[in-house]
């Protein structure tokens, strides 16, 4: 018999850590974490008494953390798993199979184990069941020990605290006797996508899906398969390859519907991860699945768009998709080519699509009530706070800078250091500075993504840099002010060091706060489900600064695992983030159901 939120609330905690599905053990050898947590009931769900675990490790010393992390049994890849390790550990070194490792597996094992504890002074923690919960490999394991050893030990040590949390969500799930089965359904889907790509005999797997190529397409016709499979009362492709479905709303008696809008993009960056915008794509999928399982129809009809182009990996051109969406996409874009001298208009043509409907898809405001969008974060700061969702406030602006500095080539032996005119040294002050200004705000980022001296030696000065600024604020005033700092100290810089200085603006994106209106949707739907509102700006750009234009939007972010990171294969998250993301989006889509209907009985 599974534990029940009701058992949870009102049973004794003597009687909450006893029997096959009590407690103890949740944290390993470590009790006083859940009796201290249970203090904080009542629990409105499973995921606010998580939520108290969490808080509870936090307020605890270094020394309890430490004693926490080393209850747990070292990951040892024996040929049995050591009897003395508790059932629940078995259990997990057994899914990943760890009881049946290699000579050279095992060696690999004990060595990197043997180097970690050295280098940190306690030992490699990992949650083996890994995102899905079924279980990590071997070599997944190996590479993640191999990895993680370079991280500093600060840093190491709450990432162990991490992982001893997702372990206790596994256990916690199986004694309550429940799954996210929404979350699995999602992580599946993405599963199943990311079979397309364009390295497809790479090793290991490497994921690239860029514009109008066959294995973009492949997703585009997966994606709409997809979006009639689950229920969507309409389903196309559009002009630029936008995969649209609709899910009409009830009937009206009075004006028709208006509509919501949702999505986000499926194409990716080169070895790119599986969820950063296909996330958005399939929460939006699975809250209409679940509508028309149930047979619900809303006030306003729901539109998915799985926008075609994001990332601009293929051509310069980005945001070229949602761009059609809001009538700003330039004609003149069509002349541009990809490294292959074929055209933006030659290849949507090869595909089928007519670049002469573009201006057709355009939308008009007065129908739609807004935009919402699902995206894993692309970043460490849920990850660091323990946090699986967080509301973004605002989608950073930006301005981007290409150019050079040019000094003077010398020879490095025989030039004295107060004659020289170091491109590098200039360039290198200037980044230094972008640092320290942009620290000043907060939010602000600074960053000189490319440093490259053409043709440099070990013996030159360098006489040449080749450098790129990029700058990023939550609104367009910050943002302008850290550009105008920047700019005018790398004029300062370049004149005290007799250089020359060169930059032409390439991109300026204005900031896009998002509604306070669908805000509060948002914020209502997470604390329904028991959790503490985490807000944040999202420093990356997505669809949802162009929809801005035209309509009010509001994001929600998912904790990524593995410190947040993005555009990489290690991007990822959990079954259970997923489902928590999939259950505040459905609990949105009612609540502004209703205030629509109020605000229409009001009218």
């Amino acid at each position: 018999m599974s534990l029940t939120l009701e058992d949870l609330n009102r049973s004794s905690p003597e009687h909450l850590l006893t029997g096959p599905t009590g407690l103890s053990g949740l944290y390993e050898h470590s009790d006083w974490i859940v009796l201290a947590a249970l203090q904080q009931r009542p629990f409105a769900s499973i995921h606010a008494f998580k939520m108290a675990l969490v808080e509870v490790l936090e307020r605890s010393s270094e020394a309890q953390k430490l004693d926490l992390i080393n209850a747990h049994p070292e990951l040892t890849g024996k040929a049995q798993i050591d009897p003395t390790l508790t059932l629940d550990s078995q259990n997990e070194q057994r899914k990943a199979g760890l009881a049946f490792c290699t000579q050279e597996e095992y060696a690999a094992l004990t060595r990197l184990n043997q180097a970690y504890k050295s280098r940190f002074s306690f030992g490699f923690i990992l949650a083996v069941r890994g995102p899905r919960g079924l279980g990590l490999t071997r070599t997944e394991i190996i590479q993640t020990l191999e990895r993680r050893l370079a991280n500093p030990r600060d840093f190491e040590m709450a990432e162990a605290i991490r992982n001893i949390h997702r372990i206790a969500e596994i256990r916690l799930n199986e004694k309550m006797n429940t799954s996210p089965v929404i979350g699995e359904m999602i992580w599946d889907w993405h599963e199943e996508l990311a079979q397309y790509s364009e390295d497809e005999v790479s090793n290991p797997p490497v994921l690239t899906v860029t514009y109008l190529t066959p294995a973009h397409r492949q997703c585009a016709a997966h994606l709409e398969a997809l979006m009639r499979e689950t229920g969507f009362d309409q389903v196309s492709q559009d002009a630029v390859g936008n995969v649209v479905g609709l899910y009409l709303a009830k009937p009206h008696s009075a004006d028709a519907a208006k509509t919501l809008l949702m999505g986000s993009h499926y194409d990716t960056v080169r070895n790119g991860g599986k969820y950063d915008g296909r996330l958005g794509i399939f929460c939006a999928i699975a809250a209409v699945k679940n509508l028309k399982e149930k047979q619900i129809r809303l006030g306003y009809n729901i539109e998915v768009v799985a926008f075609a182009e994001e990332e601009g990996q293929r051509f310069p051109a980005t945001f070229l998709a949602s761009s059609a969406l809001t009538g700003q996409f330039n004609p003149k874009w069509l002349e541009q080519s990809d490294a292959h001298g074929v055209t933006l208009e030659q290849a949507m043509r090869q595909v089928g699509l007519d670049p002469s409907q573009i201006s057709s898809i355009q939308r008009d405001p007065k129908q739609y009530i807004g935009f919402l969008e699902v995206h894993i974060e692309q970043g460490p700061v849920l990850n660091a706070l323990n946090a699986p969702l967080g509301l973004v406030t605002s989608i950073n602006g930006s301005k981007r800078f290409v150019g050079s500095i040019k000094g003077m080539a010398s020879h490095s032996g025989t030039t004295p250091m107060k004659t020289r005119k170091d491109a590098a040294c200039a360039a290198a002050e200037l980044a230094l500075f972008m640092e320290a200004r942009a620290a000043q705000d907060a939010d602000s980022v600074a960053t000189m993504g490319i440093f490259e001296v053409p043709n440099g030696s070990i013996n030159v000065v360098p006489g040449r840099v080749n450098l790129s600024l990029d700058m990023r604020a939550p609104n367009n005033e910050q943002r302008d002010a850290l550009c105008s700092d920047v700019l005018r100290q790398a004029e300062l810089i370049c004149e005290r060091r007799g250089v020359q200085l060169e930059l032409i603006e390439n991109l300026s994106v204005s900031a896009a706060p998002s509604s306070k209106a669908l805000m509060t949707h948002w914020k209502q739907a997470i604390q329904a489900l028991g959790l503490k509102v985490v807000e944040l700006p999202s420093g990356a750009g997505h669809d949802a600064m162009k929809i801005h234009d035209i309509l009010p939007q509001a994001m929600l972010f998912v904790r990524g695992q593995n410190a947040g990171i993005s555009h990489n294969p290690l991007e990822s998250t959990t079954t259970d983030d997923m489902q928590l993301a999939f259950e505040a989006l459905l609990l949105s889509l009612h609540s502004l159901d209703l205030a629509q209907h109020q605000s229409l009985n009001l009218s």
